[in-house]
């Protein structure tokens, strides 16, 4: 069951906290690792129904972007920077492309479709 969303304002909801520190790593750099901590111990605490699949996502985007940052990594060492060039962009608008879907759910405070999910 959804908790009621309210009528006016932006929410400040846990999941949006932690979309809201993804996105910040765009700008500070440590941001997603914050997020991270945060999407872990937030898990623990009682919440909302609708914040587990949430929980569930926000965990697997942290897990997967370290996973793919390493693999871009790999990649522009191989290649001798060519791999980089071609797939940093890519992880970029793939984490940017999750922390909005994130984001916008969690300001209806709906659950997220497929949690689980590699892309979105």
């Amino acid at each position: 069951m959804n908790d009621p969303v309210p009528a006016t304002g932006f929410d400040f909801n846990r999941p949006t906290v932690v979309s809201l520190l993804y996105l910040a790593s765009f700008l500070i750099g440590v941001g997603w690792l914050i997020a991270g901590v945060l999407a872990f111990v937030w898990n623990g605490e009682p919440h909302a129904s609708w914040e587990d699949s949430h929980f569930r996502f926000h965990i697997r985007t942290f897990w997967l972007g370290i996973a793919l940052c390493v693999a871009a990594f790999v990649a522009t060492v191989l290649t001798l920077g060519l791999g980089g060039f071609l797939v940093f962009p890519l992880l970029a608008l793939w984490f940017l492309v999750r922390c909005i879907k994130a984001l916008l759910a969690a300001q209806r405070h709906e659950a997220l479709a497929n949690p689980d999910s590699w892309l979105w």
